[in-house]
């Protein structure tokens, strides 16, 4: 096959002629002259249209692993490590970790390297990423490899979207505390049909919505009142499905780009679960393309896409109104008797509270969510420590103040303290 000629050749033209260029071009020669060196392969270089950072994660870890292999790094005066913090359950702290900056990176089995270039301008400083591959036929079969591994490494931990000013930010945070499904505190018939729902979808890569001839695409939205379980849910379905899970942050910086870009990466790494907690706070400016980009014919493809708000009013009624986009919505109520009794002897309350006295705590705490509950667990098991008896009846009526005043706004403060800064 004849090889296509290029009309500028770094070899034919100096800095005078092209100072940019050359000082560009030079680096990229000296790093495909060391892979050519290293490898026996000449490669070609690729840009990479969809920004899949999903290539770059895989990169990271597999360098830590060994899977991928230093050849060298490249600007003798740049960076060769980086200092990171690592927290996994228990342990924690810093820890150095080889630079992916200022490196070459080749992967033996697929005959692609990583480059992370940094550019020296008398302007600016920026970096520029490139992928060497010896064809395109190796570059497919590596970035296949790339989801599937990003695959495995997202069902250990939560990949975070979050929405800045600077476009999307992208972090994974590891699932350190899993939590059980029976220890989710919802009435059995609603949790049942949630993890039936949930199960079904991801069991069989979705046999069950193939045999049936039904969009293999499902919504539900979670509303209630603030701390009865909507994250802990959440975090009992991220730590029990074999399917990576996806967290997007709704900010006032959510814009239409944010929101394609976020659908753009779940859409690649599906079949996923992606949640998007106070979907209530959604921009009125960026509802409208949201909404749009959930009746996409295959925007939401292979994805279970799970909504939370405290504020099911402030949802724009076209959400639940229309087919495809959120197809159920369950409403999380404040525990009930049972439950609170249950939740009490779940924290062991028993060990300092007599069972009468439990029971008396489940009915008198029947606006309490779960979050006040063990708000009152806490403040009881503080009492017991330190003065070996507890007053139920006051640890009680001071958080029913607390709630009262909270759900009122009406905070008693002296005027000295009213204001928000300082004075000097």
């Amino acid at each position: 096959m004849k090889k296509t000629p290029f009309i500028i050749n770094i070899d034919e033209n100096g800095r005078d002629v092209l100072p940019n260029y050359y000082d560009y071009a030079i680096v990229l020669d000296k790093i495909k002259q060391l892979i050519l060196k290293e490898t026996n392969f000449t490669m070609k270089i690729y840009i990479d249209n969809e920004n899949q950072e999903e290539l770059w994660n895989v990169l990271e870890e597999d360098v830590a692993s060994g899977h991928a292999k230093l050849l060298s790094y490249i600007y003798d005066y740049a960076e060769t490590g980086a200092i990171s913090y690592k927290q996994s359950g228990e342990q924690q702290g810093f820890v150095v970790k080889p630079s992916i900056n200022n490196s070459i990176y080749f992967y033996s089995d697929y005959h692609v390297a990583f480059v992370r270039l940094p550019i020296y301008q008398s302007y600016t400083d920026y970096e520029r990423q490139f992928i060497f591959a010896e064809n395109d036929e190796c570059l497919l079969a590596f970035i296949k490899y790339a989801y599937e591994r990003q695959r495995e490494m997202m069902k250990n931990s939560v990949s975070v979207f979050t929405d800045t000013e600077d476009g999307v930010e992208r972090s994974h945070e590891e699932i350190t505390q899993q939590v059980a499904r029976e220890d989710v505190l919802l009435e059995e018939e609603l949790k049942s049909e949630i993890y039936r729902s949930i199960d079904e979808f991801f069991n069989e890569s979705g046999q069950f919505f193939k045999t049936y001839e039904i969009p293999y695409k499902r919504g539900i939205l979670l509303y209630g009142h603030p701390g009865n379980g909507k994250t802990t849910l959440v975090k009992s379905i991220a730590g029990s499905v074999s399917a990576p899970i996806a967290y997007w942050q709704i900010t006032e910086y959510t814009s239409s780009y944010s929101i394609k870009e976020v659908f753009s990466i779940v859409a690649k790494m599906a079949p996923m679960v992606l949640v998007i907690e106070d979907i209530d706070s959604m921009p009125e400016s960026s509802r409208s393309v949201f909404l749009n980009t959930l009746d996409g014919a295959t925007s939401k493809e292979g994805i279970f896409l799970i909504g939370t708000t405290n504020y099911p009013e402030r949802i724009d009624p076209a959400l639940i109104n229309r087919a495809g986009r959120f197809d159920r919505a369950y409403e999380i109520k404040n525990p009930s008797r049972e439950l609170r009794l249950k939740y009490l002897y779940f924290k062991k309350m028993d060990r300092f509270i007599e069972e009468t006295d439990l029971k008396y705590i489940a009915e008198r705490t029947e606006r309490f969510s779960v979050a006040q509950l063990n708000e009152l667990y806490t403040a009881s098991a503080l009492q017991w420590h330190y003065e070996r008896t507890v007053d139920i009846e006051s640890v009680i009526e001071n958080l029913e103040v607390a709630n009262e005043k909270t759900r009122k706004q009406e905070w008693d403060m002296d005027d000295h303290y009213s204001k928000v800064g300082f004075d000097f």
